[in-house]
């Protein structure tokens, strides 16, 4: 099992006061001999809508020397995974989760925003001292 990224009881305690439902604490996938762990998979029941959604969240605190590499690793990690819950869970959305600060810091510089524009990532931004989701990414 990977080590929890420092934001991870930030990020599951935000997510259950949204009204989600942790469903896998990790989320293991596999993919031939390859095993993965998501941090974490959540549903949410939308009465309004008769659906349920279904997400996977991966957590990223960006405290490294460098925030480059940082990002590089995130988003690697980001589309081994988003490319194999599409296969194995196609009904799943991937999430990257971020602090507000690492959102305001990367996301909207240009090298963020190009990523977004691109639909490379889907980020959850949340902040962390109050335990809340911020705004979801598409």
């Amino acid at each position: 099992m990977p080590a929890r990224d420092i934001y991870y009881d930030a990020v599951k305690n935000a997510l259950i006061k949204d009204d989600w439902t942790i469903t896998h604490d990790p989320l293991s996938l596999k993919w031939g001999k390859k095993d993965m762990y998501v941090d974490l998979g959540a549903e949410q029941f939308l009465a309004a809508e008769r659906a349920e959604r279904k997400i996977a969240v991966e957590i990223k605190s960006f405290t490294g020397l460098s925030e480059m590499s940082d990002l590089e690793k995130a988003i690697g990690q980001y589309i081994v995974y988003h490319d194999v819950l599409a296969q194995v869970e196609p009904d799943r959305v991937l999430y990257l989760a971020v602090s507000e600060e690492v959102a305001r810091g990367l996301f909207e510089e240009p090298i963020g925003e190009l990523l977004l524009r691109n639909n490379r990532v889907r980020l959850l931004v949340f902040e962390p001292d109050a335990e809340a989701i911020v705004k979801w990414i598409p």
